[in-house]
């Protein structure tokens, strides 16, 4: 059957291997985090659970963003370039968004789950082909039901970059970063302006393999829990 994308309302049943894509930004800045040695991150769906998380277990950091902007009580906006400069060794957090963390709520019944954004592009596509579940499903959640036809081109743009690898091309990285900068998410995401997002926030997320590891999805007594994981065709430095 091949790949397919999917937006994040038509993901009711979907079984097998699930990619949930969000570039800018919460899955660059989930890998900024685990970059600065965060030790897993949390996925929820609002704002109050994120912040009843971090009441509930001790020392546990919130990120995100609601409407673009950092809550009131969160630690860190959705900021990759926030997260890159934080000391967070051994630290879990929370994540809320208003995309990325909200595909990943919706695919309940994905056999395997991981979350993904062009910093990881090619480790998620040796984890997806690792898995040998067969083709997968892209969630592009960038793309939202009042305008499904012109939003979330860059969580698309993404997905098929992630795709080619996985299907043994090369895509050239440097086109995908280029055509990433101008995407109407970029540009709306930089006018959110300071305290919300750093001005190198959708450079950080063009850096296409900037981190060789996954990141997977799985369940436990706290809920959805994401970390880090090296699958086999990706050499470590």
């Amino acid at each position: 059957m091949g790949s397919r994308q999917v937006a994040r309302w038509e993901l009711a049943g979907v079984t097998g291997p699930v990619v949930v894509i969000d570039v800018i930004r919460a899955f660059t800045t989930a890998a900024y985090a685990f970059g600065a040695g965060a030790e897993a991150i949390y996925l929820v769906g609002g704002v109050d659970e994120a912040l009843e998380f971090k009441q509930r277990h001790a020392g546990v950091l919130a990120m995100g963003e609601d409407h673009g902007r950092r809550p009131q009580g969160f630690d860190f906006a959705n900021s990759p370039v926030a997260l890159s400069r934080a000391d967070l060794r051994g630290r879990t957090l929370v994540q809320r968004t208003s995309a990325g963390t909200q595909g990943v709520v919706a695919a309940s019944h994905a056999t395997r789950l991981w979350a993904a954004s062009l910093v990881c592009a090619s480790a998620t596509a040796a984890a997806v082909t690792a898995a040998g579940l067969g083709d997968p499903t892209y969630v592009i959640t960038g793309c939202f039901p009042d305008a499904p036809d012109t939003s979330g081109d860059d969580d698309r743009m993404t997905a098929a970059h992630i795709e080619a690898i996985r299907l043994g091309h090369a895509p050239d990285a440097r086109d995908v970063a280029a055509a990433l900068l101008v995407t109407d998410e970029a540009i709306r995401t930089l006018a959110l302006g300071d305290g919300h997002c750093h001005p190198l926030d959708i450079e950080c997320a063009g850096r296409v393999d900037a981190f060789d590891f996954a990141m997977e999805v799985t369940r436990d007594d706290r809920g959805l829990r994401l970390a880090p994981s090296f699958p086999p065709f990706v050499s470590r430095p």
